[in-house]
């Protein structure tokens, strides 16, 4: 088997030409992107400049190295102690897609061109489960002349300890013609710890390449693989096995002289956690081993069907692009090409022992909690755009929470614990009217996407429960929390009673589909009185108020999208086009402010503000500030979801899945009628 054979150079142009059409900008790059612990990032521009991060901002360095004609460059990464011998390559462009994110590096007389591709394919759970990344390297000469070429790639064991100086165990082994390098911690605490800024200390990272390639597999140091390197363009096996608290996996390769015609390597990038997820006491292997596959065969697997995968890739990213532009514009779809990787990468895909799909969720640098609801709300629309089995994966264990008798309460519970123990709910207070409308809605909306309510039909009396709690508390809400927790409690909110409103009509328009065709009319008549009582009761003159009892407020409406995507016509249209109006006048230079109490924004609820809007310029001229937010802001991390809309600064949050709601605007155009 012989995975990586170069490309041609009109395979090389396609390439480029295939992903022009993207971004080039973000305000962190994705590189290696499956769960809330395998996560890698370069939160510079420049690839060089920094060393690779884990989302939380702690190093999870790679580094790789160029040698031509004995002088030593570095494409990737920058290690900490890096010697100053080396010299950092010239960085030429990067191009993010969905999938992907591609880097052109000049390296004195050679350029690099080196891609990331994490194959998130939702209609293929097993590989979107499957926890191996590609790092596909190109070299060729750019002065027409060839030249003596080595690579070296390094990662440091950093991806696989939670602090530094937890001692690591590594080991080198070959099979199925890839070498490997296998790292982990020697005490394997395996689920132990739960938390926000807490990484993974179980388990095993793995850094794998084609044994047929001219390669080298060493478990080293930093120092001692730059000296090698530098040496003789060679890192060579020191030990087959190694413990120590600073290790380095390296894999490096002899080119030979490299002209014009590019040369191609490939590194796969890899973590078997093992367990995932601890449910309700009992541990979780991920999707991808439920059929016995270790992670052996999972990477010769990989390397195996790169070039169907690779296929399939550049396909989607196309396909994803050419969608999101049509539905919004390209700077709508540059918003969706950056937030793609992450919206799915927060969240980790394993069965429950019911035979479930689960699809939990960590809210990064919020609280840390696992499968929390009003997460899940706003994560949404990007699921039900590509598979609502993911969505399903996101409901099921709050059902099963209430269904097993486990939470009592007559609507749903907030979380089921703290990532990755999902043990039951440990955030200290409800949001009662919030999470009721969440569930209800998009078990309405898993309806609309799959043409029926079979779904709901599983978990009716449970969802009959919580709908009979909207009717009774939801239209005029007291004083309690909703998602925008950080914003305090409040009561009489009026957007919190819409997201009621809009649940009671969703519920009927299940009924109506599952033939309840009495409790459909009952529940439809008491959502359009509601309804009717609202406007009035939010009415502020050219607005309509944040809360009923304060006519010089005003806030995002965003939870009025479903009216409008469900097809519900509970509101009337011109309590759609006062509020978009109104709006307009109200942004700053990052985006419009959440409400009237802070100039702080989520830009997720924007995008869902802006698909209020029934003309083109409308929307585009609320997005154009959050595009703007990603391309200037100073804060560089993984896209944070709550930011100051003066400045373009972040206030909280970062790398979470409901950036999958800037999607909404991409979901309206396919369910959009004739």
């Amino acid at each position: 088997m012989k995975f990586c054979k170069p490309f041609s150079t009109l395979a090389f142009f396609l390439l480029f030409i295939s992903l022009r059409a993207q971004t080039a900008k973000a305000p962190a790059y994705p590189l290696v992107t499956h769960d809330p612990y395998f996560s890698i990032w370069a939160f510079s521009d420049d690839i060089t400049s920094q060393p690779t991060r884990h989302w939380t901002g702690k190093p999870h360095s790679l580094v790789g190295l160029i040698r031509v004609d004995g002088t030593v460059y570095s494409f990737l990464g920058k290690a900490e102690d890096q010697a100053a011998k080396v010299a950092a390559g010239i960085q030429q462009s990067v191009v993010i897609t969905a999938t992907q994110t591609r880097y052109v590096v000049a390296c004195g007389k050679a350029e690099v061109s080196f891609e990331f591709l994490s194959p998130l394919l939702m209609s293929d759970l097993k590989l979107l489960s499957r926890p191996v990344s590609y790092l596909t390297i190109q070299v060729k000469s750019t002065d027409q002349q060839p030249h003596n070429v080595q690579i070296a790639v390094g990662e440091s064991t950093q991806v696989a300890v939670d602090v530094p100086g937890e001692e690591i165990t590594a080991s080198t082994s070959a099979a199925s013609h890839l070498s490997m390098i296998k790292a982990g911690t020697t005490a394997q605490p395996v689920l132990a710890k739960k938390g926000d800024d807490v990484r993974i200390n179980w388990g095993y990272a793995y850094l794998a390449a084609s044994d047929k390639e001219n390669g080298a597999a060493a478990i080293t140091t930093l120092t001692s693989m730059l000296s090698q390197f530098g040496t003789n363009g060679k890192v060579g096996v020191e030990e087959k096995a190694k413990k120590g608290t600073d290790l380095w996996m390296s894999q490096s390769f002899d080119l030979g002289k490299i002209g014009q015609q590019p040369a191609q390597r490939q590194l796969l990038l890899a973590y078997d956690d093992e367990y995932s997820i601890q449910y309700f006491n009992q541990n979780l292997k991920a999707w991808w081993k439920l059929d016995g596959t270790t992670i052996e065969q999972a990477l010769a697997k990989a390397a195996t069907d790169y070039s169907s995968i690779k296929k399939r890739c550049d396909e989607f990213d196309q396909a994803m692009f050419a969608s999101a532009e049509k539905a919004g514009g390209k700077k709508y779809a540059e918003l969706c090409a950056i937030a793609y990787r992450q919206a799915i990468a927060a969240h980790k895909l394993v069965k429950s022992p019911q035979g479930e799909i689960l699809f939990l969720s960590k809210e990064n640098f919020s609280n840390g909690s696992i499968n929390t609801v009003d997460v899940t709300y706003p994560s949404a629309p990007l699921f039900l755009a590509y598979n609502p089995d993911f969505l399903k994966g996101m409901l099921n264990g709050i059902f099963y929470f209430s269904e097993s008798g486990k939470w009592t309460k007559p609507f749903p519970a907030h979380d089921l614990g703290t990532y990755p123990q999902a043990n039951g709910q440990t955030y200290p207070e409800d949001m009662p009217v919030e999470e009721a409308g969440n569930m209800i809605i998009l078990c309405g909306a898993i309806a609309q996407a799959e043409g029926n309510a079979n779904y709901s039909k599983a978990h009716w009396k449970t969802i009959s429960q919580w709908v009979e709690f909207l009717v009774k508390d939801g239209f005029d809400p007291a004083n309690q929390l909703c998602t925008d927790d950080f914003a305090g409690h409040l009561a009489r909110n009026a957007n919190l009673s819409m997201k009621a409103i809009v649940g009671i009509g969703a519920y009927a328009k299940m009924a109506d589909m599952l033939g309840e065709k009495e409790t459909a009319i009952k529940y439809k008549t008491i959502a359009k009185d509601y309804a009717a009582r609202w406007a009035p009761m939010a009415d502020a003159g050219d607005h309509f108020a944040l809360t009923f009892d304060n006519k010089n407020s005003w806030s995002q409406k965003y939870n009025l999208v479903w009216d409008k995507l469900l097809n519900l016509n509970l509101f009337p249209a011109d309590i759609y086009s006062k509020e978009v109006k109104y709006y307009l006048t109200k942004q700053n230079a990052f985006g419009l402010p959440l409400d009237s109490r802070k100039t702080y924004t989520k830009s997720d609820w924007i995008v869902w503000t802006a698909t209020l809007a029934s003309d083109r310029k409308d929307f585009e001229a609320l997005i154009d500030p959050i595009y703007k937010f990603a391309m200037e802001t100073p804060t560089r991390v993984p896209l944070n979801d709550w930011h100051e809309t003066t400045d373009g600064k972040q206030v909280g949050f970062q790398a979470r899945s409901v950036v999958g709601g800037y999607f909404i605007k991409l979901l309206e155009q396919q369910w959009r009628k004739p």
